[in-house]
């Protein structure tokens, strides 16, 4: 059955896998969400029945009580609503699941955000590295198409104008080195964010005293998390930081959908997204193929962006205890983990389906006339000459030809200084786009090298 109060874009049945997954979803899911406070629990109640706070049965009893079985989601609803926060209810519930003896035992020595901020590493955790396989095969994908198309010869482009030839491999292989940093700083950031969080009230385990140390570790391991050095309630960094590498990584999806988009113009036609039928059509314009994962891509990534200065601002938590910050949190970490997943789905659906036009790139090469190997042109004669005189040779005839629309080839052969120095032969071999590449495939197959 349509449900219709789904009013956020990353859950609704219209847009969701638009500009989310259904993996990153379930890990941020209201049952996901609840099960891994559930899971905190039994862990802290297993760690403490091993540290000898709390009796060994009223460890296992609570242990078994952490099921989703037990969990009254709608009660959970209400007194969120009511007390501000879920814990408290969650608590309640599992205290009656547990019985009489070992419900006293629940949520021993801990406070709120001990199980939710530990919730929040775990979900953390599962999303990074839910994110890092799929840069991973991104990263594959880019490696493939620099590898298929290190000579491709096409325009590099400036200031939205030709500049000088490059190939199609080399523009990717960019892409694939800055890949391989935000790969870097995912799997940097995960020893200051992992973090298991027992500390009580004001952070230091007044309630537990010596012995919290040692639940602390347990609940790390069963949990696969590390201990803290001291508590982190209102200590964020970790947190923001895994959220600024998501926007700066859909910060680099979102300039390649551009430059697809920018490419895939009607005037330029160099690459285009992959076809399927009614696919970018248009509801009036019967001729229309529209980039639109590309457009789904710069739309998810600027919020995605935004989300990085809503973080740096939640690290501001006063006094022991914050009062608003980490409620930003709650939104924030994972509208930002959604979409940049979903922005990485769609970037390799797009490099599974693109089409590369060399043909036309070769084409657009020529459509200055010459003018795009002016520095070649320049170069060659300063040997003769001097820099500074060859470039305003070069540039009184290149301003000839794009006022007149002649090649610059006949505007450079009206220059007797050029033509004393430069043969025709030479000029002409200067001339062709596909001999001044630079050193675009050595740098695809150095990229390509660190790569492996």
């Amino acid at each position: 059955m349509f449900d219709d109060q789904r009013s956020h874009a990353t859950d609704s049945l219209l847009y969701r896998d638009m500009f989310g997954t259904a993996e990153m979803r379930a890990i941020f899911a209201d049952t996901a969400l609840v099960k891994y406070w559930l899971d905190v629990e039994a862990a802290l109640a297993q760690a403490e029945a091993a540290a000898g706070l709390i009796p060994l049965a009223a460890g296992e009893s609570i242990r078994e009580a952490c099921r989703m079985k037990n969990t009254d989601m709608a009660a959970l609803s209400k007194g969120a609503a009511l007390v501000g926060y879920p814990i408290l209810t969650l608590v309640r519930q599992i205290e009656k699941a547990a019985g009489p003896q070992a419900g006293g035992y629940v949520h021993w020595g801990a406070t709120t955000q001990d199980i939710m901020d530990t919730a929040t590493a775990l979900q953390a955790r599962d999303a990074r590295k839910l994110v890092l396989a799929d840069v991973q095969a991104v990263t594959e994908k880019f490696e493939a198409l620099a590898r298929s198309h290190r000579d491709t010869a096409m325009a590099g482009r400036t200031h939205g104008q030709q500049a000088l030839p490059i190939t199609f491999g080399y523009k990717m292989a960019v892409y694939v080195a800055e890949l391989r940093r935000h790969r870097e700083r995912l799997e940097g950031v995960a020893p200051r964010m992992e973090f298991v969080e027992f500390a009580g009230a004001s952070g230091t385990l007044a309630s537990v005293g010596a012995a919290g140390l040692d639940v602390q570790r347990r609940m790390a391991e069963i949990l696969g998390l590390r201990v803290p050095p001291i508590a982190w309630h209102t200590s964020r960094d970790g947190l923001a930081e895994f959220v600024c590498v998501l926007a700066m990584l859909s910060a680099t999806l979102a300039k390649f959908a551009q430059e697809i988009a920018l490419l895939q113009r009607t005037e330029i036609g160099e690459v285009e997204e992959g076809y399927v039928p009614g696919r970018g059509g248009s509801s009036t314009m019967p001729q229309k193929r529209n980039p639109i994962a590309s457009e789904a891509i710069i739309g998810a990534s600027r919020l995605v962006r935004q989300m990085a200065p809503a973080m740096l601002d939640a690290m501001l938590h006063d006094n022991e205890r914050a009062t608003g910050p980490w409620h930003t949190e709650w939104l924030a970490l994972p509208e930002a983990a959604v979409l940049t997943h979903g922005i990485l789905r769609k970037t390799h659906e797009i490099l599974e389906g693109l089409v590369v036009r060399p043909e036309r790139m070769l084409e657009n090469l020529g459509i200055s006339k010459g003018l795009i190997n002016a520095e070649a042109v320049m170069m060659s004669l300063a040997r003769h000459v001097g820099r500074q005189e060859a470039h305003d040779i070069v540039y009184k005839a290149s301003m000839r030809a794009v006022e007149s629309g002649r090649a610059l080839r006949a505007e450079l052969l009206a220059e007797p200084a050029f033509a004393k120095h430069v043969s025709i032969e030479e000029m002409d071999r200067l001339l062709d786009p596909r001999n001044y590449l630079g050193l675009s495939a050595a740098f695809v197959d150095h990229v390509l090298r660190e790569s492996k």
